[in-house]
């Protein structure tokens, strides 16, 4: 009885590893590397389904807007078209995928591969749609995703959280409901004001508005999956009302993202479309994480999210301004062997020219004659050109 009551602690240590094998830190290893090939695998197919369905709702709201309203006028012939809600559904395949890969791998692993969906868009849509990106643009989207690349690996990590409650606390501080005010604020006055008039010329207008509604959304979705997390282990969440309300914004923000988003595609380039709204979604949902989240970061960290910041504006700036260019690498070739003759050409002429109006000035003695003041006199020429 004594030694079941009893045991000695040294055996304890020595038994305990044996009876278990949850410790294992060979096990604890190879089932954390299984769970980050899973998410791996499930980032990058979200960024094949996401980056298709861009191309396929295009391909949806071109035959839409040949028969009916188009989405870039205010229509909306194209729910009745089924190549569209084929692209619906490869995004929601993608978003879903995406959202599942956040529960095995980390989030610095899964955001940053969001980037494959541009480049996914820019190859597809010069072989199914005929949208031809140059090499300016290739190198604006070069250039968004490392800056974007930059802001994502320096971003700070994200809090832990164990409730919809403790997200809600963290939605009613002040700063986050200033953001929150800000937001909305933006979103109403570009679809008020700006968007009947630059909407169709600016392409900035529907993608600001898609990505500030995302920011938003981002952050309920995230009071969303903890809610169906802790529901699934036994801790209902769907008793509280900040569940229903953050499902309520994320749906608004969904269909106005779904809304606005589509009139940039009907109305723009897809390769422009693309990264300009990964660009500015990613950007606008690191602001909110940290106003929301209040993490706490270095300066070195603050001036690395500025460098890239930096980075996104110019690449997106090159990617906007060069966008109706025609211009390749044989077409640079080209010019640069063509700068190089005409500069030696130049150069020559130079040489030339010089040579013939330099004025030189030459002394020459006078014949031999009678007269004295004519031996004592000096005679200047100049070897000028004449007139012609």
């Amino acid at each position: 009885m004594w030694r079941l009551l009893y045991q000695d602690p040294q055996e304890a240590d020595i038994i305990q590893p044996s009876s278990s094998g949850a410790d294992d830190p060979t096990q604890d290893s190879t089932l954390g590397m299984r769970d980050q090939t899973i998410g791996l695998i499930l980032a990058i197919g979200s960024s094949l389904f996401i980056g298709s369905s861009f191309i396929i709702k295009k391909r949806g709201l071109r035959i839409a807007g040949s028969t009916g309203t188009r989405a870039g006028a205010g229509g909306f012939s194209y729910l009745l078209e089924p190549v569209w809600w084929a692209g619906m559904i490869s995004m929601i395949v993608g978003e879903a995928a995406n959202f599942a890969a956040y529960a095995f791998a980390p989030a610095i692993l899964v955001t940053p591969l969001g980037a494959l969906s541009i480049i996914v868009s820019a190859v597809l849509a010069q072989f199914i749609l005929n949208e031809k990106l140059n090499m300016f643009g290739m190198l604006g989207c070069l250039l968004c995703i490392t800056g974007s690349l930059t802001i994502v690996l320096h971003a700070p990590p994200e809090r832990h959280l164990g409730s919809v409650v403790e997200v809600w606390q963290l939605a009613m501080q002040p700063a986050f409901i200033g953001y929150t005010v800000f937001a909305v604020s933006v979103i109403v006055f570009l679809i008020l004001y700006v968007a009947p008039s630059h909407g169709s010329t600016n392409i900035f207008v529907y993608i600001g508005i898609c990505s500030l509604a995302g920011s938003l959304s981002v952050m309920s979705c995230k009071a969303l999956g903890i809610a169906i997390k802790l529901t699934f282990r036994g801790d209902n969440q769907l008793v509280y009302a900040e569940t229903h309300f953050c499902l309520a914004v994320v749906v608004c923000c969904v269909l106005t993202q779904m809304n606005y988003l589509n009139k940039a595609l009907d109305l723009f380039n897809t390769a422009i479309v693309s990264p300009v709204y990964y660009v500015m979604f990613t950007v606008l949902t690191i602001v909110a994480s940290i106003i929301m989240f209040r993490d706490m970061q270095g300066t070195v960290q603050i001036m690395t999210e500025g460098c890239g910041f930096v980075t996104i504006v110019a690449g997106t700036f090159l990617l906007h301004a060069t966008k109706d260019f025609e211009v390749t690498v044989h077409d640079l070739a080209r010019m640069a062997k063509d700068s190089t003759v005409q500069g030696l050409m130049l150069a020559h002429q130079q040489n030339v020219r010089d040579t013939q109006y330099h004025p030189v000035d030459v002394e020459m003695d006078p014949p031999a004659g009678p007269s004295s003041s004519q031996s004592s006199s000096v005679m200047r020429y100049s070897n000028t050109k004449r007139p012609e």
